[in-house]
């Protein structure tokens, strides 16, 4: 799947959406992927995972870690492509955790999945729960980088397709100074 691909993908599911949005990082856009159109659709998600994992397939990778809720789909389907065990974190107290017996064994080499990177907030944590592990960073595939320059996350990231678009914080937000109403999507939570 190339770039074109993904993205006639999440046109063609409804997943591009315009209005006045709260990003999961607190951020207001006028841009918003409903990756769930994706996700929900078996073979998008194959496809999507298959490329995810192709990314990585030259690499050593020992485990497949996601974020809760998407990213357990994606790290599960990544993990079957690459032939390897994959888990996820969970937010407990706002702060990214393994749970269900879930661990990381020291030494093992992990692919971190994810789906949409504005901040990158998510990934940073996963990073340091894979190194609370005494564990490498194989490197970090994603669905979607929405941001005009790449963040810098010290290891290896590659995302399938790179859609920049503008977020603000509250406070300086065009959108709420307009009136234009908040469309509220699916969180996380954070």
């Amino acid at each position: 799947m190339n770039e074109n691909d993904l993205k006639q993908l999440l046109e063609t599911s409804g997943a591009l959406l315009k209005g006045h949005f709260l990003l999961t990082s607190g951020r207001h856009s006028d841009r918003y992927i409903e990756k769930f159109r994706i996700l929900e659709n078996p073979l998008a998600l194959e496809s999507v995972c298959k490329a995810l994992a192709e990314q990585y397939s030259s690499d050593h990778v020992d485990l497949i870690l996601g974020a809760a809720i998407g990213g357990i789909l994606l790290a599960g389907g990544v993990g079957r492509f690459l032939k390897v065990n994959h888990i996820f974190t969970e937010r407990v107290g706002g702060e990214m955790t393994l749970r269900r017996g879930f661990g990381i064994p020291k030494g093992s080499r992990v692919l971190i999945v994810e789906d949409i990177v504005t901040t990158g907030g998510s990934v940073f944590e996963l990073i340091e729960v894979v190194k609370k592990h005494d564990a490498g960073i194989a490197g970090v595939s994603y669905l979607v980088d929405r941001n005009a320059d790449p963040i810098d996350f010290g290891v290896n990231s590659k995302p399938l397709l790179k859609i920049p678009s503008l977020s603000w914080e509250p406070e300086n937000c065009p959108l709420c100074a307009e009136g234009v109403p908040m469309t509220s999507r699916g969180r996380s939570g954070k």
